[in-house]
């Protein structure tokens, strides 16, 4: 969840951790710190709240001249968001930044009480700093190894030892780490927007290795203090994909990047009338084999993997089951060989997804990832990966990400589709030609965001708010719900339509707000008879549909028409104004829209 920065080489570290930290705010912005060397000494510096309050601050002191820094910015697990509990940590000779979480620390903290350390903050990371100084006898590499030993849980870690000038450490487990490789100067990161602006080349720390970082080298060592040969990648997007472009915010940027990123994902695997894309290590022949499909994720993530439940069940005719990542492993999976795992993740770092792919592999089950970061965790372990191509994604609440996670489940579906021989071949040629025209569509959706601000004017001043749906509509209301309570913090619900009369519409009365999607053909019917329920009790209803059949003016008060397609591709369009609704209606409400309260863009802790 935390951002970590690291930078050495020859020129002034501050600006350069500092900016890093702007990149990685998205990870947490509870507060910020910088440790750096100044007169031979571990200097550290750092503020609760935003960056800005650390950047400020530091701008208001005497310049600060340093060639070696670590830099943090908290999302907050153990110790509330102070300056006290922000990070970097010092024990004696050692100091600490950290992303993660050490689970048995408490345990750790009471040995180390009774050896003499005395403990200020709430934090697991000081106990890391001060065990970390226990097994410091003048060999980091050791002390390190003997760290990790004892640690139980996720963490990645930028240290400094006071008595070693111009070096910065890094290690990790389970949380994501990277080096950035540069000349005469080389950079610690949690996530590559931190270092691109300086280096498009970096290096995947694994578990059980050392980074070792000096202005005029890098080293990465096992625990053993053995030398490893590393492969250097090399970033494929540059730094203005990182950037605002004009945009008020990087979420609005992302809504209106999806008909790109779209495009872009199918590129390479629809062809005009046909999908034509290999998935390494599962051939035709074994996906035949295939009985039943899991799919896992979380939050955005996880509705889509529920779009992608209705598409396959549709038309490939296989069992699929939809998982919480965060309950998978620990409800012990029905899990059988013929079974296939797909775990979906933007960042590829999602700690509950990843326990769920490391339980899927132990069982010997096959896993798909559907991941946007080249080399995340989730890439690297599972058996194959299917990129979406989404380029960074900055705003912690996910958009473009969304539609190209749902774009690869229709691709998935139309292949397995052909493959099982469950679609006639005429119909997937029009289903393949209509996927190529969804870019087209996407953008003409986005045309809509004048007409969508004003709506939002109408109910951004509501508390309480219901979205209703059936079958597609139904996981599409599930996430224009979690987009508004993560962005506008109005208390959201979502429903299956027809669940209404079994309880919920005794929440239904004058002036409460519904947004209703209609864009099922086979189910409209039913569904504008859940609408007239909830107007006859008063509600005001946002329609969003795509075909004025059926639908009478008193449904029409507050709408959003889109075009009418065909109705199983409705989702990689009508998410669009759920998106923007959302937008716009915390804007006028004056949230921080890229950086909702108490979230971080990568959950990369249980």
């Amino acid at each position: 969840m935390c951002g970590i920065v690291g930078y050495v080489g020859k020129k002034n570290c501050v600006n350069y951790v500092l900016d890093g930290l702007k990149h990685l705010e998205y990870r947490g912005y509870d507060s910020a710190g910088i440790a750096l060397f100044e007169n031979d000494e571990v200097k550290i510096i750092k503020k609760c709240g935003k960056l800005d309050e650390l950047i400020k601050y530091i701008n208001s002191t005497k310049k600060i001249e340093s060639n070696c820094a670590i830099g943090h910015t908290r999302w907050a697990t153990h110790g509330k968001p102070s300056d006290l509990n922000s990070h970097p940590h010092r024990q004696n000779k050692v100091t600490v930044v950290h992303n993660g979480i050490i689970e048995n620390y408490e345990e750790l903290k009471e040995i180390l009480k009774e050896k003499g350390y005395c403990f200020k903050t709430q934090t697991d990371t000081e106990v890391v700093a001060a065990l970390l100084d226990y097994y410091y006898e003048g060999d980091p590499i050791k002390a390190i190894e003997k760290l990790t030993e004892k640690l139980d849980g996720s963490y990645s870690l930028g240290i400094l030892f006071s008595d070693i000038k111009d070096t910065v450490y890094g290690t990790r487990k389970n949380s994501p780490l990277i080096v950035g490789v540069g000349e005469n100067e080389n950079f610690l990161a949690s996530d590559i927007p931190a270092i691109i602006k300086n280096t498009k080349k970096y290096i995947v720390l694994e578990k059980g290795e050392i980074a070792i970082l000096k202005k005029d080298s890098l080293k990465i060592v096992d625990f053993s203090g053995k030398e490893k040969e590393k492969k250097i990648l090399t970033i494929d997007w540059d730094i203005e994909a990182a950037e605002k472009n004009g945009f008020p915010h990087f979420m609005l940027k992302e809504i209106f990047e999806q008909p790109q990123v779209i495009k872009k994902c199918f590129r390479t695997r629809l062809l005009e009338d046909d999908v034509d894309f290999e998935i390494k290590n599962l051939p035709d022949e074994k996906i035949k084999q295939i009985k039943k499909i899991h799919i896992v994720a979380c939050g955005t993530a996880m509705h889509a993997g529920l779009v992608g439940k209705n598409i396959l069940e549709k038309l490939v005719r296989i069992p699929v089951e939809v998982e919480v990542a965060s309950e998978f492993r620990y409800k012990n999976p029905i899990l059988n060989k013929d079974d296939l795992v797909i775990l979906i993740s933007q960042s590829g770092e999602t700690a509950d997804t990843l326990a769920a792919l490391r339980l899927a592999k132990e069982r010997n089950v096959f896993t798909l990832a559907i991941v946007n970061v080249v080399s995340s965790s989730i890439a690297r372990e599972s058996d194959s990966v299917l990129y979406t191509w989404a380029g960074p994604e900055i705003s912690v609440a996910s958009t473009k990400a969304y539609s190209v996670q749902l774009a690869c489940l229709y691709l998935l579906t139309l292949k397995f589709a052909k493959i099982f021989k469950t679609i006639e071949k005429e119909k997937l040629k029009e289903y393949c030609k209509f996927l190529n025209k969804i870019p087209d569509v996407v953008n003409d959706v986005l045309k809509l965001n004048d007409k969508i601000k004003e709506l939002a004017k109408i109910f951004y001043n509501n508390k309480n708010m219901f979205y209703i749906g059936r079958g597609l509509d139904q996981c599409l209301a599930l996430e224009g719900s979690l987009k508004l309570k993560e962005l506008s913090y109005i208390h959201s619900e979502a429903y299956a339509a027809g669940e209404l009369k079994h309880g919920p519409i005794s929440l239904i009365e004058e002036k409460t707000p519904v947004v209703a999607i209609l864009t099922q053909t086979n189910l409209s019917l039913k569904t504008i008879s859940n609408i007239k329920e909830v107007i006859a009790r008063g509600a005001d209803v946002l329609l969003i549909y795509n075909d004025e059949k059926n639908i009478d003016s008193s449904l029409l008060e507050y709408s959003i028409k889109l075009p009418k397609t065909i109705d199983l591709f409705s989702p990689l369009y009508s998410i669009i104004p759920l998106q923007l609704f959302a937008y716009h209606i915390a804007v006028f409400k004056k949230c921080d829209v890229d950086k909702p309260r108490n979230l971080a863009k990568s959950v990369t802790v249980e």
